[in-house]
């Protein structure tokens, strides 16, 4: 299908189309787009409404909150480039309005068009779930042998994980925040990801949406291993963040701060997005769980221990 013209308003479905072999056919990217790097040379056609480089975490958080409150869009389609690319495939999400262009800004998007592309709609909550949006990808673009091989290859390495870090004498209770101020649980895939590394959270809520958590459910919890892992940001913001999450001096008391396991995650290549890096991200974590089982021989900035 060499006359395939696809645009992606989301990361995860840039990464699976590039790793299924259609970079070439990819005409049209979101801002956030960057993996793998090469396709920062795409065209942008969707960028975020809100100056979050100028925000803090708290008045993005309550940005985002009145935006979906009131109905306005908290991305903007950059109409005139969509018409002017002229896609056959539009590859988005229904899971969050957060993290991509909602259902109604990409049915406005499309009104001008000529002919309408097919739309794929990505939206899972739970690794199989994942594998199942690149099973779809891939028999929708001719790519279904391609697919195939890249999950039963991560199903593999996955087997292996849950393999090794099943001969650890304990599961370390864990905590991973996905947003720092307010505190934020982890949802959907994540909870997923720490069970097969061989930990266990029961502030994560599995296969929904991460939610509000207050100090003293944390503290009740007593983790003895904090992964910081804030959605939207790779890891030198996630280590900024830590920082300023180690001067509340409540944390002190944790036994993860005591006995200096409080990481730093690359949250945008390894947990954030639900694409091929994930199977990547519970190895990481295997490795920061079990060390004494789990090596780590992946890029430098993907965590970092803060102290």
């Amino acid at each position: 299908m060499s006359d395939m013209r696809i645009i992606s308003l989301l990361p995860a479905a840039t990464e699976m189309a590039c790793a299924l072999g259609m970079e070439e056919q990819l005409v049209g990217v979101s801002h956030e787009c960057d993996f793998p790097p090469s396709v920062r040379n795409k065209q942008v056609v969707v960028r975020c409404s809100l100056p979050t480089e100028t925000m803090t975490l708290a008045e993005i958080d309550v940005a985002v909150a009145e935006r979906i409150g009131s109905g306005q869009p908290l991305y903007e389609v950059d109409q005139s480039a969509v018409e002017r690319l002229a896609p056959t495939h539009i590859l988005t999400q229904t899971l969050c309005e957060v993290c991509a262009p909602s259902t109604g800004d990409v049915a406005r998007a499309l009104k001008a068009l000529p002919s309408q592309p097919h739309i794929l709609w990505f939206t899972p909550h739970c690794i199989e779930e994942i594998f199942e949006n690149l099973r779809e990808l891939g028999a929708d673009t001719g790519h279904v042998a391609a697919a195939e091989e890249l999950i039963a290859a991560a199903r593999a390495r996955l087997r292996r994980i849950a393999e090794t870090t099943g001969k650890a004498a304990r599961r370390p209770r864990v905590f991973c925040l996905e947003w720092i101020d307010p505190y934020y649980c982890c949802g959907h895939w994540v909870p997923e990801m720490i069970e097969f590394a061989g930990g266990q959270d029961v502030l994560a809520r599995r296969g929904v949406d991460s939610v509000r958590i207050q100090w003293n459910e944390i503290a009740a919890w007593s983790p003895e291993v904090v992964v910081v892992s804030p959605c939207g940001f790779s890891l030198e913001k996630a280590v900024e963040q830590t920082k300023q999450l180690l001067q509340k001096p409540e944390w002190n008391e944790l036994p993860a701060v005591r006995n200096g396991r409080v990481f730093a995650v690359n949250a945008n290549a390894y947990f954030a997005r639900p694409g091929p890096r994930v199977v990547r991200g519970v190895e990481l974590l295997a490795h920061l769980f079990h060390p004494e089982l789990c090596g780590w021989d992946g890029p430098g900035d993907a965590f970092q221990r803060v102290t």
